[in-house]
């Protein structure tokens, strides 16, 4: 065996992760890497952090999130974005308690009903940006603001009641995991799968990295276009629905924040606004890594208000990085 042989051998388990991770990308090795670390934070700073309780309270408050995250980051790989979001979820979760109202027959129908409503927002967002060939920021918050308008003519206040056994969704435990981040896993992972192995997926990463090209190489942009901004209306109607599984109640002036807390994951998962690349496994963490460093500051007896703050940071700084990477392969 010759000198080359043994140092070609010995390079094998370097090759190996060099590999594995160029797979899993930058962003999402950082993820992680910032994970462990707040839980080895979370662990010395209080004995409650490293209960089973709170690391499912961990995974019930990030459910709502990522459902919308998921949506989100589908929606920016296409070079779009979604801000009627928070709207969305303020109508489906208002018309959900507010019809139901404590009758259990109504609410197997409602829940349909508000998914499919989810859905035609979405396509009407997909459809106004087609047919106006307007920035998708100015047509989603145009229709929002039609949407909230919509919830606030329904209702008020806070209305209506879901029937007995409906928090199962949001409290209820399969093997010690929350029933409602199970959902959002498997959804996780039926739209990774449409993304990285389907031909579907393929016209949505082509959409945002080409979008003049995909058009003359015959993709039919249009559907694209319907199908992702459709699945963000879904995504959104299920945290309503979530929402109201949690609380109880639907809230058409609920302060969710869910326009921009959405964007938030998507980001540190390495999916740029400018679209054409990403994927979901780093918004599912970014997801995750959000709702541990709040948990790990609220231990801290932190402020909302500077979590907040503290939140931008962490985007200005990932959006920087980002930036800079492609100054550099320019």
């Amino acid at each position: 065996m010759t000198y080359n042989h043994i140092t070609s051998i010995s390079s094998l388990p370097f090759l190996f992760w060099q590999r594995f991770l160029n797979w899993l990308g930058l962003a999402v090795v950082i993820e992680i890497v910032v994970i462990a670390l707040l839980f080895v934070v979370g662990f010395l700073v209080s004995e409650h952090f490293r209960t089973t309780g709170n690391v499912a309270d961990i995974f019930e408050q990030m459910t709502g999130l990522a459902f919308v995250a998921l949506g989100q980051t589908v929606v920016i790989i296409t070079g779009g974005i979604d801000l009627s979001l928070d709207a969305t979820i303020a109508l489906t979760s208002s018309l959900l308690s507010g019809v139901v109202n404590g009758r259990a027959d109504l609410a197997a129908p409602m829940i349909v009903a508000v998914l499919a409503i989810g859905i035609t927002i979405g396509l009407v967002n997909g459809a106004l940006i087609l047919t106006l060939r307007v920035h998708p920021l100015i047509i989603t918050l145009a229709v929002a603001a039609v949407i909230q308008g919509f919830a606030l003519l329904y209702t008020l206040m806070p209305i209506g009641s879901m029937p007995d056994g409906f928090d199962s969704f949001a409290f209820e435990h399969l093997f010690g995991i929350p029933i409602g981040a199970i959902v959002a896993v498997l959804l996780f992972g039926l739209v990774g799968f449409i993304l990285i192995y389907t031909r579907l997926g393929r016209r949505i990463f082509a959409l945002g990295g080409e979008p003049i090209a995909a058009r003359l190489v015959g993709i039919p942009v249009n559907w694209v276009v319907l199908f992702v901004y459709g699945l963000s209306g879904l995504c959104a109607s299920l945290t309503g629905i979530y929402l109201v599984s949690r609380l109880g109640i639907g809230n058409p002036t609920g302060d969710t924040n869910f326009n921009l807390a959405s964007i938030t994951p998507v980001i540190l998962g390495g999916t740029p606004l400018t679209g054409g690349r990403g994927g979901v496994l780093g918004t599912l963490l970014g997801v995750l890594l959000v709702q541990t460093l709040n948990n790990v500051l609220n231990f801290l007896d932190v402020s909302t208000f500077y979590q907040w703050m503290i939140q931008g940071l962490i985007v200005i700084a990932a959006v920087s990085i980002f930036v800079e990477k492609r100054r550099r392969v320019a």
